[in-house]
């Protein structure tokens, strides 16, 4: 459907940014529109006052939380005295037009839900970024200035558009990369990977996101790969914090979670030793994104009530192990071993001795949310075997428990 600010839209609007704080905001409606519109504006630090003889949930939430005031009433001519501005949405309705009037003539600027044409402002296809507000208008287009911000917004994300007039200070960034798809690192993670002057990247951090760098920066392998070469922890840390005293900005970028088994927290304990500010970007862990991607949830209602993550960097008899393997297996719920496939024999017979039921399904994702997905449906007792026999190659995901047999059933 063709609205009538598309079919005769304005390209002679005048942008201007209001400063509404404190200021008295009247909202004629309290349905969905007006719920989309009403958190830009307690942000702006109006005093908001919404009409409307019902609302939305989330209106009355916000009324109930004392952010808005909603009148439980129909509007009446008036409702706009000592209003900065006005917003009419209710609907295709005569109490828009009967708003609009009011406001024409208490002189208020207001917006028009319903046809933006007859209102006195629009209002922008905003977005925030990195302490910038954007607005864009399109003439009463609204499509097209959504896809207009959502363009610079992404560019700005990115880096593609760099906004920074000066280089960032010297520090280190610990981002987390995501499962392995490049677009499920965090807006934040991409935002400070644009600005490193230097990379310290693992090998399951997404290597497209290492192509998007500038040719100006340092990229460095410190990969950690499972019973193969590794970099040495202290050689890395003293990397980090040597390159900011040189005056870098430097992205130690992980895959997964930097706190989930990426040894995140020994670099950022060496570098506040070391007196060098650290800035800690979470990611999404694939001890949850992977299996999630292969359909298999790590918890389900009324099926798992808890979710166990366990690195199987070691055996269960080593010395070095901390985990409880004969706890584990009295668990009824999910169990997730990360950099586990080359012991999964020793882990499944562990929890089997110990009485985890050997028909308990088991589901192993390897290089979850990659083009290189694959998953693999077994049992406890058949893992194993199974894992073998497919050559299944880390990284992988394992996933014990009732919810690897879910999907399907």
């Amino acid at each position: 459907m063709v609205t009538p600010a598309e079919q005769h839209p304005r390209d002679d609007h005048y942008l201007a940014g209001l400063d509404l704080s404190g200021r008295r905001v009247v909202v004629v409606g309290a349905g969905p529109v007006a719920q989309r519109r009403l958190p830009r504006l307690i942000g702006a630090g109006a005093v908001v006052e919404v009409i409307a003889p019902e609302a939305t949930p989330a209106v009355e939430a916000l009324a109930d939380a004392g952010e808005i005031t909603w009148s439980r009433r129909e509007y009446r001519d008036g409702d706009l005295d000592g209003a900065w501005y006005a917003v009419a949405a209710a609907g295709p309705d005569p109490v828009n037009a009967a708003v609009g009037a009011e406001a024409e003539r208490s002189r208020v600027f207001c917006v028009r839900s319903d046809n933006a044409e007859q209102g006195s402002a629009v209002t922008p296809a905003t977005a925030e970024h990195d302490g910038l507000l954007l607005g864009v208008l399109a003439g009463g287009r609204p499509r097209r200035s959504a896809a207009v911000r959502d363009g610079l917004l992404e560019a700005l994300q990115s880096g593609v558009v760099d906004e920074h007039t000066e280089p960032p200070a010297p520090g280190v960034a610990l981002i987390g990369g995501g499962p392995g798809a490049t677009d499920l690192i965090t807006v934040r993670g991409r935002r400070m990977l644009a600005k490193a002057d230097l990379v310290l990247a693992d090998h399951l951090a997404p290597p497209e996101l290492l192509e998007e760098l500038g040719p100006d920066v340092e990229v460095v392998d410190v990969s950690k790969i499972p019973y193969g070469r590794a970099a040495n922890q202290e050689v890395i840390n003293r990397t980090l914090i040597d390159s900011v005293r040189a005056g870098k900005f430097v992205a130690r970028l992980k895959g997964g979670d930097p706190y989930v088994f990426g040894r995140g927290f020994e670099e950022l304990l060496a570098c506040t030793e070391a007196g060098v500010p650290v800035t800690v970007v979470p990611g999404i862990t694939s001890a949850f994104a992977a299996p999630a991607e292969a359909d298999v949830p790590v918890t389900h209602r009324g099926v798992a009530h808890e979710v166990v993550v366990v690195s199987g960097h070691v055996a269960p008899g080593d010395e070095r192990s901390l985990v409880d393997w004969p706890a584990l297996a009295r668990l009824s719920g999910t169990l997730v071993l990360l950099m586990a496939v080359h012991r999964i024999g020793e882990f499944a017979k562990v929890l089997l001795d110990n009485g985890r039921p050997g028909d308990t399904p088991v589901a192993v994702v390897q290089e979850g949310t990659t083009p290189g997905q694959r998953a693999l449906r077994s049992t406890l007792d058949a893992v194993a075997d199974d894992v073998r026999t497919q050559e299944v190659k880390p990284p992988a995901v394992v996933v014990i428990g009732p919810v690897a047999g879910l999907y399907g059933s």
